[in-house]
């Protein structure tokens, strides 16, 4: 498509970090844009804390899987093998089992905000997610937030600053709320240039379509 090279695709991920669709739905993503290689994206992650009232210890995976959704622990089970062989498909390590622990996200959100707002966003989601499905580490703690920071793009200091900033929280809260309001529930969601939304991690080929309307629809408008 020609008009691509002279294009800009803003998209908004509305994700969490300690989902492990929001990880596939990115890779997907990337795998749909290689049709696009002229065309410039601005990527950018926005916050969505699935689990706002976990307490600070966490919980077990499990048992919130079964508190949250009902399923037993078999189905839990099956569907984490599933989950395995789709990240292995995408170069994904989720190593996770049933003693693991899903933590809040609320404090990892303002360093992803403080990242995007210096421009050095996506080395340290990808951090993230690592961090928490392939290593195990509590994405909550803010000694282990910032060392994970320190090696993707922020220094300790910025790190530290933006964990303490108060009115930086306020944002990610207002972002949350934003999303809430226009009917985002489930994550990821990608919206489009401020105006078209896809919800869930859908297939390249489903995303790439996407793209394509949006390019279309902006060569009709040209």
């Amino acid at each position: 498509m020609t008009t691509a090279a002279m294009t800009t695709l803003k998209i908004d991920m509305v994700s969490d970090v300690v989902c492990p669709w929001c990880i596939i739905g990115y890779q997907r993503l990337q795998q749909a844009l290689k049709q696009y290689p002229d065309l410039k994206v601005e990527l950018t992650f926005q916050p969505f804390e699935l689990n706002p009232n976990m307490p600070p210890e966490g919980q077990n995976i499990n048992e919130h899987i079964a508190e949250k959704y009902g399923s037993d622990e078999a189905t839990i089970e099956h569907n984490r093998q599933q989950m395995r062989s789709l990240g292995m498909d995408l170069g994904i390590t989720f190593d996770t089992d049933a003693g693991s622990r899903i933590w809040n996200t609320f404090m990892a959100h303002k360093l992803l905000m403080r990242a995007e707002q210096l421009g050095r966003q996506t080395p340290l989601a990808m951090a993230l997610f690592e961090a928490y499905f392939s290593e195990r580490k509590n994405v909550s703690d803010p000694e282990i937030l910032v060392d994970i920071a320190a090696k993707n793009g922020l220094s300790r200091e910025e790190a530290q600053t933006a964990l303490d900033d108060e009115a930086l929280g306020q944002q990610v809260r207002a972002l949350e709320d934003d999303y809430r309001r226009v009917g985002v529930s489930a994550v990821p969601t990608f919206i489009f240039n401020d105006m078209y939304s896809v919800s869930g991690a859908q297939d390249p080929v489903v995303l790439g379509k996407v793209i394509a309307e949006i390019l279309d629809k902006n060569d009709s408008r040209g």
